[in-house]
């Protein structure tokens, strides 16, 4: 009989928004007439910008040309592709990256599960909590990590809480990890750090020689200019850090997947020895292995993203999104919520009334109200009592969804 992995058994719960999906689809059998709004997954709901329809359509008709025809393509991306992002992401925040160190990936959630492949099983892993659920139990299933306590902690595994009393975004630690998840603006808080918060950051990981996983999968919702889009913005942070970021909330890829990962040749990590070792090269192999590249026809759809009228229509989608998150924020805090982010990002987190856990809390608004959103303790024990709701819906459904909390709790 074949042996499993039995680190997938130290796996504590089934994941997050499965368990939405269960409980919301149990709800609908039951009351097949309420009318659910979903406010939960962050999954996007307005149609892809017309240029990059356009430039789907073009690069379809490309293959049906023999003289267009694309088979495999590059293993790190199109050049077309690449040199967008090299332009629009990094020159135009004044960084300078090489074409080679930019891959091309079909979705920022599976590179930041795929990421801890190339490093060793006795890394010692850091994140920050509440924290996206794929950091964690991708590290769990590779072994890195003890069995769960029963309140959502993994031995072994180092986390620093995200709460009020630090606006959300902690500092480093005192002590040392080898590998370190930080995502800004963050899932889920909705918090984004200041260049002197990310300086820190890459301060510390220089100093004790870690790496430092940095998803920026919703970047484009930074309203701030001086705000850091990119860690490669701070000074030394090549030497030390990954960058994930994706397509799929830009510029609605989230049924497109395309994405793309940074890792810098100056990154460098060590072998059993003790001899450094080029994590560039270990990614380049790990890709060419196991992955055949994201389809001509979505780089082509990606790349009309960076295009002028690209980037006019898909600023308006996200300012589209961006104005949901400050209804919701507005109508929620009206209510008496306390609430907190929906600047930067597209989520709202709120803490739970009356001291309700956070899937009674789930139970109890699915129930008054026929809304969907995430309880906060599904991204971490630091988030029990924290309750987050996306912006990701049409405009009626956002403030229809408002108008029935504000109802129900005023």
């Amino acid at each position: 009989m074949a042996h499993i992995n039995d680190h997938y058994l130290k796996l504590e719960a089934g994941y997050l928004f499965p368990e939405i999906g269960r409980r919301v689809e149990a709800y609908q059998a039951a009351h097949p007439d309420a009318p659910v709004i979903r406010l939960g997954i962050g999954d996007v709901t307005l149609p892809l910008v017309p240029v990059i329809v356009q430039a789907l359509h073009e690069a379809v008709d490309d293959m049906g040309r023999a003289e267009d025809f694309k088979g495999y393509g590059p293993g790190q991306g199109y050049p077309f592709l690449v040199d967008a992002i090299l332009e629009h992401d990094f020159r135009s925040r004044g960084v300078e990256l090489e074409a080679d160190e930019v891959f091309v990936s079909d979705g920022s959630k599976q590179d930041s599960g795929n990421i801890q492949e190339i490093f060793g099983t006795d890394c010692s892993v850091l994140v920050t909590d509440p924290v996206y659920p794929v950091y964690v139990d991708t590290n769990v299933m590779a072994g890195r990590t003890g069995g769960g306590d029963g309140a959502g902690y993994y031995e072994g595994m180092q986390y620093l809480p995200a709460n009020e009393a630090n606006g959300f975004v902690p500092a480093p630690p005192d002590g040392s990890a080898d590998l370190a998840y930080l995502c800004s603006p963050n899932n889920p808080t909705g918090s984004v750090m200041t260049r002197e918060q990310l300086t820190a950051w890459v301060d510390w990981a220089r100093a004790c020689d870690a790496v430092i996983l940095f998803d920026a999968a919703y970047d484009a919702f930074i309203s701030d200019p001086v705000l850091p889009r990119s860690i490669y913005e701070i000074p030394g942070a090549k030497e030390c850090a990954i960058e994930m970021r994706s397509f799929s909330k830009r510029a609605g890829f989230t049924g497109m997947r395309c994405a793309y990962t940074i890792v810098p040749k100056a990154l460098q990590g060590s072998d059993a020895n003790g001899e450094k070792v080029s994590i560039h090269s270990l990614w380049a192999r790990r890709q060419a292995t196991k992955f055949n590249e994201v389809p001509y026809i979505i780089q082509r759809a990606a790349a009309a993203a960076f295009s002028q009228e690209g980037q006019k229509q898909t600023c308006e989608q996200v300012a589209y999104y961006m104005e949901n998150a400050r209804r919701v924020r507005d109508g929620l805090s009206a209510a008496g919520f306390t609430v907190f982010a929906g600047v930067h990002a597209p989520y709202i987190w709120l803490r739970t009334p009356e001291g309700l856990r956070s899937w009674d809390f789930f139970d109890v608004l699915l129930e008054k109200t026929h809304v969907v959103g995430t309880p906060g303790s599904g991204f971490g024990p630091a988030g029990e009592g924290y309750f987050r709701i996306s912006a990701f819906n049409s405009r009626e459904n956002v403030d229809e969804a408002v108008s029935r909390i504000q109802k129900a709790f005023s």
